[in-house]
Formats: C-alpha cells, structure tokens, sequence
C-alpha cells in the first residue's frame, strides 16, 4: 500500500494560548495534505478528475498528544480506507519521526459544482484512489476506521 506523505509547515500563529497548536489548526493541516493528494497528484496532462469539486461531509479526529511550534515541518501521511460508488474515506497520521500527534480520517464525496450536486467517483478517479487502498480496520498503524 502506498501512502501520500506531505510535509506540512508550522505558522508560529497556529498556537494557542497554552503554546501547543490549536485543535483547529490540526483541520487544516488535514485540508493541505487532502488537496495536495486528490488535486495535484491526480492524474495529470488535463485530466478533469477532481477538478468538479468535493465537499467535506465527515471528519473524525483523536488527538493523541499536543504538538508544540517548531520549525520543522510535520509529516502528514495519508491513504484511503473506503472507496465507494460516491464517497471515499481518506485516513490520516500527523507525525513526526518520533511520535503521532493525531489520528484522523475524512469522508469526500465528489461535487458537481454546476448542478450543484454529488457524483459518482470516475473510473479514472477509483483506478487512481486504488493504489492508496489500505481498507484494514487500522491502516497498518493504528488510525481510525471510518
């Protein structure tokens, strides 16, 4: 199974008032590492998968220790656990080489923007979400199942 790993900067803003990264800050990190996999590293040379749009419908996050500001980035590896007809669960880690911060995992259902509905996931987009495919009940590491 193959995992997207994403190298994720730390803003000295992400902080809180007790100087760890805000519980909501870890969200976008999710978001950064979720659109660099599903949009730049979709199939290329003007492909349209991903490009219609996805919306966010579920987000379940366990924080399992609290990350202080560093200026080393954060890994983020993320996989897929779920392919449907019209939803995927992307499973995530937030992690450095030392420890994992946070356990998490997100349902997209692509978007019509246009008719202002969801879609199917595309043949294109399955054969590409397929090598990321790691539907044990842990990802191999512990992360939530969805």
């Amino acid at each position: 199974m193959t995992r997207h790993i994403y190298q994720c900067p730390l803003r000295w803003s992400d902080m809180d008032a007790f100087g760890h990264v805000n519980n909501v800050v870890f969200l976008r990190y999710l978001e950064e590492a979720r659109i660099d996999f599903m949009f730049r590293l979709a199939p290329g040379d003007g492909s349209p998968s991903f490009s219609g749009g996805s919306v966010v419908a579920r987000h379940e996050i366990d924080y399992v220790r609290p990350l202080v500001h560093r200026h080393e980035p954060v890994t983020v590896e993320s996989w897929v656990t779920k392919i449907g007809a019209a939803s995927l669960t992307i499973a995530y880690e937030i992690k450095d080489d030392e420890q994992v911060y946070v356990r998490a995992s997100t349902v997209v259902v692509p978007f019509d923007l246009e008719a202002q509905r969801p879609r199917r996931i595309t043949k294109e987009e399955k054969s590409f979400l397929q090598v990321y495919v790691d539907d044990s009940a842990d990802g191999g590491s512990g992360a939530l199942a969805a």
